[in-house]
């Protein structure tokens, strides 16, 4: 079907048999976008019912506008109205994963909705992790476009991904400068790379950076409290991950989905998502079973399914033990014992057997010191499950130190904690070390 309102556009402003003119105007127009590569292919899928990006529309209609001598709406594009939820939905091909990355990357990157983008949807969420696990791989991810890429363009990606995971683990990557500074460089020059030139060798290794990138992007906005945006970005990376064959980094990311379910209290929907991403994973590696398992657990105690939780901790401490010898992909690394207590701990804490939630307190805190924000989150934990145990003494203590790990950790996660533990104490603020716990929580620096 041809978009006849775009068409008619097109030949009014002279280029109806002119599109690799027409797309040399729009990439002279979008030159502050970064390095636009329109041609007159992309002219004719954008007839053809493509949907280009809400920035691309915008250059588009400025473009007519000057052949024209009037001012043209983007809406007379006849592409539609945007809805922000919408790009939460799985992308059924490679093509509409790489329209949809360079219209969230440039969404984020120009603060534009960024608080107005929605909630969390966890039909949608569980849709993704539907297509991930049963659609059929892509054939082909190659592509002929007008950037040659290379294997060694590709490892500089990985390399910048690294430096976003470790500012992420040391500061809470709060910040929304942070995430827009990640988002403007995947807009210009990700996004560009996605578009340009690479054989199915060196595609399949593009859109694993890709999807590392934007998973890392979801989980910054995540711990940001920006649900909807991280939501975007997961699922995209999702998409991204099955473009790339790599089903074991896909399986890690529909378990970060079902963090963020867990964190926003989706627990039936949590659990589905992570045994979707156990199902996939198949036969893995023993460290990524660990953190799959202990991300079972944790959706299984929220939801009250002690027998299930138990399991999957048994599960998860199994796979523990193997990893020395089967340690699996570079990006599971940072999953340590630590991250397992503190899993335990939590999971046995919503199942109220604080005694043995408790004994995981110790290895929870052997974290490296990088892992400060883990640090505090593992703190607070701990500060909350003595408070609901009853022993107001140990959860003070705690509380203290919590006021001084998390300080200048800017995290929604973090704050969420903090809160737990002070609706948790509240009830005896008539004991002075209670109420002095209380303030001094109280004027702790909020999240950005």
């Amino acid at each position: 079907m041809t978009n006849s309102a775009f068409e008619g556009l097109l030949r009014a402003a002279g280029y109806g048999n002119a599109h690799a003119a027409f797309a040399r105007q729009l990439n002279h127009a979008g030159r502050n976008e970064g390095a636009w590569r329109y041609d007159a292919a992309s002219v004719y899928w954008w007839l053809r019912g493509r949907r280009p990006a809400e920035h691309v529309q915008a250059a588009m209609a400025e473009t007519l506008a000057r052949k024209l001598g009037r001012s043209v709406a983007a809406r007379e594009l006849g592409f539609g109205a945007v809805d922000s939820i919408g790009m939460c939905s799985y992308p059924a091909s490679v093509d509409g994963a790489i329209d949809t990355a360079e219209q969230i990357w440039t969404r984020l990157a120009k603060h534009l909705n960024q608080h107005a983008s929605g909630a969390f949807d966890s039909g949608k969420a569980l849709e993704a992790a539907l297509g991930w696990r049963y659609d059929l791989p892509d054939e082909a991810v190659s592509r002929n476009g007008r950037q040659q890429v290379t294997s060694t363009d590709v490892q500089s990606l990985y390399a910048l991904a690294d430096h976003f995971t470790d500012l992420d683990r040391r500061h809470g990557s709060g910040s929304p400068r942070t995430r827009a500074v990640m988002a403007d460089f995947l807009v210009r020059q990700v996004a560009p790379m996605l578009r340009g030139t690479y054989t199915d060798a060196v595609g399949r290794d593009l859109m694993r950076a890709a999807a590392t990138l934007s998973g890392q992007l979801a989980f910054m906005s995540y711990n940001a409290g920006e649900h909807a945006m991280a939501q975007h970005h997961v699922t995209l990376g999702l998409r991204l991950a099955k473009a790339a064959d790599d089903r074991l980094y896909g399986a890690h990311l529909l378990a970060n989905l079902a963090t963020q379910a867990v964190f926003l209290g989706h627990a039936r929907e949590a659990a589905r998502l992570v045994e979707a991403a156990i199902d996939g994973a198949g036969r893995a590696p023993a460290a990524v079973l660990t953190r799959l398992y202990a991300t079972a657990a944790t959706a299984y105690g929220q939801s009250g399914e002690r027998r299930a939780c138990q399991l999957a901790l048994t599960r998860a401490e199994r796979a523990l033990d193997r990893t020395g010898t089967d340690p699996g992909p570079r990006w599971v690394n940072y999953f340590s014992p630590a991250h397992l207590a503190g899993a335990a701990l939590r999971c046995l804490g919503d199942l109220h057997l604080y005694t043995q939630a408790l004994r995981h307190s110790s290895e929870a805190l052997t974290l490296g010191n990088q892992n400060t924000r883990t640090r505090a989150l593992h703190t607070a934990l701990i500060a909350i499950t003595h408070a609901r145990a009853g022993d107001t003494n140990a959860a003070c203590n705690w509380g203290w130190k919590l006021t001084q790990q998390a300080a200048d950790i800017q995290s929604a996660r973090v704050q969420q904690r903090v809160r737990q533990l002070t609706t948790t104490l509240s009830p005896q603020r008539a004991s002075p070390p209670v109420n002095e716990v209380l303030h001094a929580l109280a004027v702790m620096p909020a999240a950005m």
